[in-house]
């Protein structure tokens, strides 16, 4: 099926364009053109959020429900137009994107079904104690509402999970909120396709045009004047740290700050045992390739660096995972920037000094291949910069002495979406010290398992102390991230009649 484009705008329910234009630059297939966003355009959009709020925010937890399993139906029923145009922007094969469509669509229903269930409303109630003394106590209740209209950023590396339609939006959308999207420059034209997709299922849930708007992108004007726009009252980014921290700070630095839920990067580092190792040390070696090379290695979870006893296993487990990546192929990278980005980080890393090569490819235009290095543990905790994501199939061995040395390494970690353990049971006692180090630096800990594979599910955290997210508290995934979007309000002797429904 042939994707139609409108090459313009959504702001409440209106397609809007202009002559001033800029040409989206695919992996493959053609080039379209695209209008420039504007900070006028922004401000449109946000008095319709604004407006479209105060109607919207009153809807019931089933309302909603139907509107987000109406989007998902409509994103379902064009699955084949998206998978062409997002296959062209990205480079992405038609399984990683047709898997990430299930995904979209079914963050929308698990939201759908969160909102069936009412519990993250946190409803509570203190009765009145007119008789207690020496001060009566006040009929109390208390429940979560939502905060208004939100500013979501699409992500470059996952065009519809974390994108127009994504888990940001659903979870707002789910609190209540009203939504203005800044399309990310690398897929415009799948934001295009979904965002056509949103506005149908609007239309059919009869929700107000201003719920939801598109903005498609250009310069950083347009993204700074969403974030500090004085009716916009939440944020969610997905990107890189530079500019996640530079939109945190104008968030931070408003008359009235707000909010800002950025996911800005992890290392996510594997801790290997020693028993682990001598037991399955080459499967793990070669699983962790498979890993670190999926989607080019541009997961925000990808597992970019290892730490290790240096001995005899460890040199098993090296060995195996240099098989398995010198027979990866090369990869296309989702944007020109990006693939940039990989090549100064690969340089980055080769030229510290203390750095080992052991797995040198070459890297050209968008085409990514993997690159092995391994250092010691002085070089490691003298060299802050080896701790800085690179963004694609690198993976960097940090061999360490003793486990004296590897909880040093541990306790000097910057905040992590994951940490990983590769432990067998004679590993316990190693476990046990690592652990409180672990949970404190990392919104996921996992055993004998790879980060790459965020479940959307209600336990699931993804998140972490910063520069991993720049709130610890919440997550961007899963049923909890509602939470990102709600407020706690309490009610004080309010007439039953006055209060919200699902405090009656």
């Amino acid at each position: 099926m042939a994707y139609q484009l409108k090459q313009e705008h959504l702001i409440a329910g209106m397609w809007i364009g202009n002559s001033d234009r800029f040409a989206s630059s695919p992996g493959s297939g053609p080039t379209h053109h695209f209008p420039y966003g504007s900070p006028e355009l922004v401000h449109q959009a946000v008095e319709a959020a604004e407006e479209a709020f105060v109607t919207y925010s009153q809807t019931t937890r089933e309302e909603r429900a139907h509107f987000l399993r109406c989007i998902a139906e409509e994103i379902d029923a064009v699955g084949a137009e998206i998978t062409a145009i997002a296959g062209e922007e990205t480079g992405l094969p038609s399984a990683r994107l047709e898997g990430e469509r299930g995904r979209t669509c079914g963050q929308l229903r698990m939201f759908a079904e969160v909102l069936g269930k009412g519990d993250y409303l946190d409803c509570r109630k203190d009765v009145a104690l007119a008789e207690r003394t020496p001060i009566p106590r006040p009929e109390l209740r208390l429940m979560q509402l939502p905060v208004g209209p939100v500013a979501v950023f699409g992500a470059s590396n996952f065009p519809l999970a974390f994108s127009t339609a994504g888990g940001d939006t659903a979870s707002a959308l789910a609190a209540g909120c009203s939504v203005v999207v800044k399309a990310h420059q690398a897929h415009p034209g799948t934001s295009d396709v979904v965002a056509q997709a949103i506005e149908r299922a609007i239309r059919r849930a009869g929700m107000p045009n201003g719920v939801f708007s598109m903005i498609h992108g250009g310069s950083r004007a347009v993204g700074e004047a969403l974030v500090q726009h004085p009716l916009i009252t939440a944020v969610g980014f997905t990107g890189s740290l530079v500019g996640g921290r530079a939109l945190f700070d104008l968030c931070v630095s408003r008359a009235n700050p707000i909010p800002f839920y950025g996911e800005l990067g992890s290392i996510n580092p594997m801790f290997l045992l020693p028993g682990a190792l001598a037991a399955r040390g080459e499967e793990i070696g070669k699983d962790w390739a498979s890993s670190l090379t999926m989607g080019a290695g541009q997961f925000c979870t990808n597992p970019g660096i290892v730490i290790a006893i240096e001995n005899e296993e460890t040199e098993k487990f090296i060995s195996a995972a240099k098989e398995a990546l010198e027979g990866a192929k090369p990869q296309t990278m989702l944007t020109d920037g990006i693939a940039y980005a990989y090549r100064e980080g690969q340089e980055r890393i080769s030229g510290t000094k203390g750095i080992r090569s052991l797995l040198d490819t070459v890297c050209e235009q968008r085409q990514a291949t993997p690159y092995l290095y391994e250092t010691d543990c002085k070089t490691w905790l003298a060299n802050g910069s080896l701790g800085h994501e690179v963004f694609g199939p690198l993976g960097l061995i940090v061999k360490v002495s003793d486990f004296v040395q590897m909880i040093e390494v541990a306790k000097r970690l910057d905040g992590q979406l994951t940490c990983t353990l590769h432990a067998s049971d004679a590993d316990i006692d190693f476990g046990r010290s690592l652990m409180p180090i672990l949970t404190r630096k990392a919104g996921r800990v996992l055993a004998n398992a790879y980060p790459t594979g965020v479940e959307v599910c209600d336990a699931m955290v993804h998140g972490g102390p910063y520069p991993a997210s720049t709130n610890f508290g919440a997550t961007s995934v899963g049923s909890m991230a509602i939470r990102r979007f709600l407020r706690p309000v309490c009610f004080q002797d309010i007439p039953e009649a006055l209060l919200p429904e699902d405090l009656r």
